[in-house]
Order: structure tokens, then C-alpha cells, then sequence
């Protein structure tokens, strides 16, 4: 997965590490009266899920945000009764088929994409081209059950993404011959 990720591979520990971070901070200070997903990609943080209370929603922001190296938070966390298990099963459900969407498709690398979704919203995540944010929004569009598409890409230029590019796999060279 390493190889294959647009982000370098520090900054994919980093994200994990940001990840573990703030669940263990929000577990420790708001224990199970918050359902909070926590998503990093090249330290940008997405929060999903519910809260009971605006309080408890402005809390998880300060708690997130106060992370080493988090350079932004997106607060998408809705004050409202928890989700139950049904509600989050269909969001991956949801996730599910987004992704095998992005890997059907011929003109998208599907895994520089995250995909999260949360009571039928789909939040798009990862350093793309402006084509591929949008030809990955029509895509999620077309999948059933989402309700909405947010974005929270990194846009980066067609040039960018060549260089990014791994070099072209030559052809193995042939063996030599075996002397008898």
C-alpha cells in the first residue's frame, strides 16, 4: 500500500499515528456518550459522527486540533442522537460500493482515494488532480444510497501527479544461455 499511496510514507505513519492519537484523546475524555471517526490524510483531519451536545462537539475539535502535526481539521461531527449499528452498517455498505466503483472505473488510480461515510454522506479524500476530484464525484454520485458528497482533497497539478508516477517496468532482459 505504501507504494501505491500519493503520500510518502511518512507522512502515512503520521497519519496513522494522528489517527490513534485522537481516538485515545476523545476515549479518555469523552468515553462513550460521542460516536467520533477520525480520518487523516497528509495530516489533514476529517472528524465524522455524532454528539450529543454542541459542547461535546467544540471539545473534540479542541482535542484534535492540539495533536502535533495536524495542520488542519475538518469538523463534520453532527449534534445529534448516536448512530446505531444499522445506520452504520449501510455506511459501509456505502463505502463499499464507492470503492469498487473508483476500481471499476478505467480512467481512476482508486487508491488515491479515501472513502468515509457517515448517515449517507460521502466525504472524498486524497492528493488528486482537479480531474479526478471531479470525475470521482460523478462516480460516488452515480452509487445508491449517497445523499451527499463532500470534498476534502488535495488538489495537486497533472504535472505533480507525473512525477509521482512510478518509472515504467522494463521488460525483463533475456537469461543467458546455459552452457551444456
Amino acid at each position: 500500500m505504501v507504494a501505491s499511496d500519493r503520500r510518502t510514507s511518512g507522512a502515512q505513519l503520521e497519519d496513522e499515528s494522528i489517527e490513534l492519537r485522537a481516538q485515545a484523546r476523545i476515549r479518555d475524555n469523552l468515553g462513550e456518550r460521542v460516536h467520533v471517526n477520525v480520518t487523516s490524510f497528509n495530516r489533514q483531519v476529517l472528524l465524522t459522527g455524532e454528539v450529543t451536545a454542541e459542547k461535546d462537539r467544540q471539545a473534540v475539535l479542541q482535542l484534535v486540533e492540539r495533536i502535533e502535526n495536524v495542520k488542519a481539521v475538518v469538523n463534520e461531527l453532527a449534534v445529534m442522537p448516536l448512530s446505531n449499528l444499522s445506520e452504520r452498517s449501510n455506511d459501509l455498505l456505502i463505502v463499499a460500493k464507492v470503492k469498487a466503483s473508483f476500481v471499476d472505473s478505467r480512467d481512476l488510480f482508486a487508491s488515491a482515494f479515501k472513502v468515509v461515510t457517515e448517515r449517507g454522506t460521502v466525504y472524498l479524500m486524497g492528493r488528486v488532480t482537479q480531474r479526478e476530484a471531479t470525475r470521482a464525484v460523478e462516480i460516488a454520485r452515480g452509487v445508491s444510497g449517497v445523499q451527499k458528497i463532500i470534498r476534502v482533497f488535495e488538489i495537486i497539478t497533472e504535472e505533480e501527479l507525473k512525477t509521482m508516477q512510478p518509472p515504467p517496468v522494463n521488460e525483463p532482459a533475456a537469461a543467458p544461455a546455459s552452457k551444456p
